[in-house]
């Protein structure tokens, strides 16, 4: 058996001492308290907690205790609604591997299908390839992320240098507003990511400088291919986010377009008013020696004078482009 799971089962469910027999894969999956207490009893090691796999310092993430090495990295999930990050701790000595995490993570199912699915007659891997093959799909799980990030940051680009950007102020504004919206969830992904990268390639530095894999070639240099490949998805989040900071500062220019045509709106409504109100002024004063006043049609006539006092304004304004597209 490669697996054993520790997942919040009622106590009389639990694994036991002969359910461990052969695993080289302990996973404990929002263990609780009597559940860390338990495996610790079954493997005999010492199971990091919660607040030890928070902890940020490198000394604290890994460390070698014995013949035994203690590891832990945040990973990153992504909900339909919020990108969270929580720690996973690895245990690793010469025959089990046993993993704590916090969340569901589709690297660890993945893992587990794939392990499920291996002919009868191919070698079980041991606790060390386990542990690599699980730095492996992290890798891999954070790559399909980021290309994920990537679509998504596409469709952000379209939208926001579409031709057809809707026209009316309101909707241009709320489809702005909505378009921030999404450049902050992608750019907090986009460091949770990259601190999860940052995470993985410690891993692999701590590994490789103890000489955990010296002795055996092949895992050897899977470990260096994962370290390549953990450079190169750092190349690709530095340049996302270099990304997600052209698509900010492109939005917020749009954003300052629009309010510049509403000051432009504004600026065109009091001057054209302007005119009229210093018509309206004058045939509103109580002087008698006023000629228009004596005319039969005097009232008509100030009335079509105050509407070719806005009537030019407007052409004016209009010629240069004020009101959009001619």
């Amino acid at each position: 058996m490669f697996l054993a799971r520790l997942a919040g089962q009622p106590a009389h469910e639990v694994i036991s001492a002969a359910d461990m027999t052969g695993a080289a894969w302990l996973d404990l999956l929002r263990p609780t308290k009597e559940e860390i207490a338990l495996a610790e009893k079954l493997t005999g090691l010492k199971m990091p907690r919660r607040e030890d796999l928070e902890e940020i310092e490198s000394s604290s993430r890994h460390y070698k205790l014995g013949e035994v090495i203690y590891l832990s990295t945040p990973l990153v999930r992504r909900d339909e609604e919020d990108v969270t990050a929580f720690p996973v701790g690895l245990v690793l000595s010469d025959s089990l591997l046993i993993t704590v995490r916090y969340s569901d993570y589709m690297a660890f199912d993945t893992m587990g299908r794939d392990l499920a699915s291996r002919d009868l007659d191919m070698p079980n891997p041991d606790a060390s390839e386990l542990a690599l093959m699980l730095l492996e799909a992290m890798v891999n799980r954070l790559a399909d992320v980021l290309e994920a990030l990537g679509r998504s940051l596409d469709q952000v680009s379209r939208r926001v240098f579409a031709a057809d950007t809707p026209r009316r102020r309101v909707r241009a504004a709320e489809m702005l507003r909505q378009t921030l919206r999404e450049l902050g969830k992608n750019g907090d992904m986009a460091s949770s990511v990259r601190d999860s990268l940052l995470g993985v390639d410690r891993i692999g530095i701590f590994l490789g400088d103890n000489g955990h894999y010296q002795t055996n070639t092949p895992l050897q240099l899977r470990l260096k291919i994962v370290g390549r490949d953990v450079a190169s998805l750092n190349d690709f989040v530095a340049q996302t986010v270099n990304k997600i900071q052209f698509l900010l500062d492109a939005t917020l220019g749009f954003i300052s377009i629009e309010q510049n045509d509403g000051m432009k709106l504004l600026t065109v409504v009091s001057f054209v008013g302007i005119a009229p109100t210093l018509i309206a002024g004058i045939y509103g004063m109580n002087f008698k020696n006023i000629p228009e006043l004596g005319w039969q049609n005097g009232y008509y006539y100030s009335l079509a004078l105050m509407g070719f006092s806005m009537f030019v304004p407007l052409v004016w304004f209009w010629q240069r482009g004020w009101f959009g597209d001619r």
